[in-house]
C-alpha cells in the first residue's frame, strides 16, 4: 500500500492519533473543572455534607482526567521536534512563547490549586477552598487560551516577519501574534464546546444513577446542573459559531469554500448532508438553503464568496517560497469530501445536543415529582457522546480545511515534516501509540467508572477532626460525628456475669 511508505502520510496520522486522543480528555477536564466549581459554590452556601461529598466525587474525577491529560500532552509536544522538526525550527521562535507561557503560567496555577481542592480542604478557609476550585478551572480554561493562541496562529499567523534567507519565521509583535485574527473566536467557540461536554458528563452521571434507584438525591443535582450549564452554553454557541464563521470566511476561504463544496464563485448554500464529487466537481445535497452559510458569515444571504477554482490559483502572499516551491501549491485544495462531511456532522450533531437537554428537562421533571422514567434517562446516560464527537468534527474541519498549509498560506505540510524519519519508523511508532493509549484508556475508564459506582458519598477522605463524616452503608448514609463513638452494647452487657 502506498500509505505505507509515504513518511508524510504517516506523520500526519500519527499525529492525528495523538491529538485525537488527547483531545478526549482535555475536553472533560475543562468541562468538569467548571462543575466542580460549582458543586463546590452549592456546598458553600448550603454547608450540607451530601454538597461536600459531590465536591469530592466531581474532584476525583477531574484529576484522574487532569493526570492523562497530562501524560497525553507531553507526547504531543515532542513529536513537534522528532515527526515535525522542520516544522518547529521554522516556526519556533513564534510557536514555542505560548506554550511556554501555558506551562510557566497556566498548568502551574492549575496544579497548585488543584492540590488544595485535594488535600488541603482542612488547612484553609471555606472562602479560599471555594476560591481554589474556582482557580482550578480558571487555570484550565487559561491553558486552553494558550494552547488556542499558538493553533489560531496557523490558522491566521500574524505579528512576524520572514528571516532574511527565507529560512525561519521571526516574532516581532507579541500581542498581534496572540491575538490574530481567528484567536477570540476559536477559543470562545471551542471553549464553550467544551463545557458543554462537561454538562452532557453531569447529566449521564446523574441519569445513570436515577435509572438505577441510588444516591437519587445526587442523580437530580446532577442532572439539574448539567442541565442548566448545557442550556447556557448550548445558547451561547450560536453567536459564537458566527463568529467563527465569519472569522473563516475572511481569513480561510478555501475552508469556507471547502465546507459547503463550492467549486464556482457566489453565495454559499448551507445544506443538511450530502456528497462531493471531486473529480467532477459536484456537491450532491439534501435540504439545500441557498446562500445560508453566507448569512451565518456575514447576516446576508447574498453575499459572494470565492470559489474553490478561483482560490486553487492563488498565489500566497508571503514571500516564503520559491517558484518550484510554490508551483508545488498551485492546484492544491483542501480534501473537500471530508471536510464537508464532518463540517455537516458537527452542525448535525448540534441540533441533536437540543434533544437531547429536552429528554433531560422531561426526565427531571418527572423524577421531580417522584416518577422515575428510565427510557429517558437511559438515553441521557450516553448523552456525552454526541458533544464529544461534535467537538471532533469541528476539530477535523479546523485542522483539515486549512491543508495544504500547516501554517496557513506560509509553510506547507509537506515542508515541516522531518526528513529523517522514515515509514517503518512510524509505522512502529503507531502501533505502539495505539497499544500504549489502549491501555491507559482501559486504566481510565475502569477508575471513573469505579468512583460513579461507589457513588459520592464514598468519595469524602477520612478526617480527624469534629467534621461529620458520612458513611455509604446504604443508600442513605448515616451522618456521625467520628468523635462520638457508636453504642456498640449488645442487651446482655448489663446483666450480671456468671460469678457476680
Amino acid at each position: 500500500m502506498d500509505i505505507l511508505s509515504d513518511a508524510l502520510m504517516l506523520s500526519r496520522l500519527q499525529f492525528a492519533l495523538v491529538i485525537i486522543f488527547h483531545f478526549l480528555f482535555v475536553p472533560l477536564s475543562i468541562g468538569l473543572g467548571l462543575i466542580t466549581a460549582l458543586m463546590e459554590t452549592r456546598h458553600y452556601r448550603s454547608g450540607d455534607p451530601k454538597d461536600k461529598a459531590a465536591t469530592h466525587f466531581w474532584a476525583k474525577i477531574f484529576t484522574t482526567t487532569f493526570a492523562i491529560g497530562v501524560a497525553t500532552g507531553i507526547t504531543m509536544e515532542f513529536s513537534f521536534g522528532t515527526n515535525w522538526a522542520d516544522y518547529a525550527r521554522y516556526v519556533g521562535d513564534i510557536f514555542g512563547a505560548p506554550l511556554a507561557a501555558e506551562a510557566l503560567l497556566a498548568f502551574f496555577l492549575e496544579s497548585v490549586f488543584l492540590g488544595i481542592v485535594l488535600f488541603g480542604r482542612k488547612k484553609v478557609s471555606k472562602k479560599f477552598y471555594l476560591a481554589s476550585t474556582w482557580l482550578v478551572f480558571g487555570g484550565a480554561a487559561l491553558s486552553a487560551l494558550w494552547i488556542l493562541i499558538a493553533n489560531s496562529w496557523m490558522q491566521t499567523p500574524a505579528g512576524f516577519e520572514i528571516a532574511a534567507d527565507g529560512s525561519r519565521a521571526i516574532l516581532n509583535n507579541f500581542w498581534a501574534a496572540a491575538f490574530n485574527p481567528s484567536t477570540v473566536p476559536r477559543y470562545l467557540h471551542t471553549v464553550d464546546s467544551l463545557l458543554i461536554l462537561g454538562s452532557f458528563c453531569a447529566m449521564a452521571v446523574g441519569a445513570w444513577y436515577l435509572k438505577k434507584g441510588i444516591n437519587i438525591e445526587h442523580g437530580k443535582r446532577f442532572v439539574k446542573t448539567g442541565l442548566i450549564v448545557g442550556i447556557v452554553t448550548v445558547v451561547l454557541m450560536l453567536p459564537f459559531a458566527h463568529l467563527q464563521a465569519t472569522a473563516v470566511a475572511e481569513e480561510q476561504p478555501s475552508k469556507l469554500a471547502a465546507m459547503e463544496g463550492q467549486y464556482q464563485d457566489g453565495a454559499v448554500p448551507l445544506s443538511l448532508f450530502g456528497w462531493v464529487d471531486d473529480a467532477t466537481q459536484t456537491t450532491h445535497t439534501f435540504i439545500s438553503i441557498p446562500g445560508g452559510t453566507s448569512f451565518l458569515a456575514s447576516w446576508n444571504f447574498n453575499t459572494p464568496y470565492p470559489g474553490l477554482n478561483t482560490l486553487k490559483h492563488a498565489v500566497t502572499s508571503f514571500a516564503a517560497y520559491d517558484g518550484v516551491k510554490l508551483q508545488s501549491y498551485q492546484g492544491g485544495t483542501p480534501p473537500v469530501n471530508l471536510t464537508f462531511q464532518a463540517y455537516h456532522l458537527m452542525v448535525a450533531l448540534y441540533f441533536l445536543l437540543i434533544v437531547w437537554l429536552i429528554l433531560a428537562g422531561v426526565g427531571l421533571k418527572k423524577a421531580n415529582k417522584g416518577k422515575i422514567n428510565k427510557v429517558l434517562f437511559g438515553f441521557v446516560v450516553f448523552g456525552p457522546l454526541i458533544p464529544f464527537l461534535c467537538i471532533q468534527s469541528g476539530w477535523l474541519v479546523a485542522e483539515v480545511g486549512r491543508q495544504p498549509w500547516v501554517v496557513y498560506n506560509l509553510l506547507l505540510t509537506a515542508d515541516g515534516v522531518s526528513p529523517i524519519v522514515s515509514s517503518p519508523e512510524l509505522i512502529i511508532t503507531i502501533l505502539l501509540f495505539i497499544i500504549f493509549y489502549v491501555i491507559l484508556f482501559i486504566a481510565w475508564l475502569r477508575i471513573v467508572l469505579g468512583l460513579i459506582k461507589r457513588g459520592p458519598e464514598a468519595a469524602v477522605p477520612a478526617s480527624a477532626s469534629d467534621e461529620p463524616v458520612l458513611i455509604a452503608a446504604s443508600a442513605d448514609p448515616v451522618v456521625m460525628p467520628i468523635n462520638e463513638a457508636p453504642d456498640t452494647k449488645t442487651p446482655d452487657d448489663n446483666e450480671p456475669k456468671g460469678g457476680e
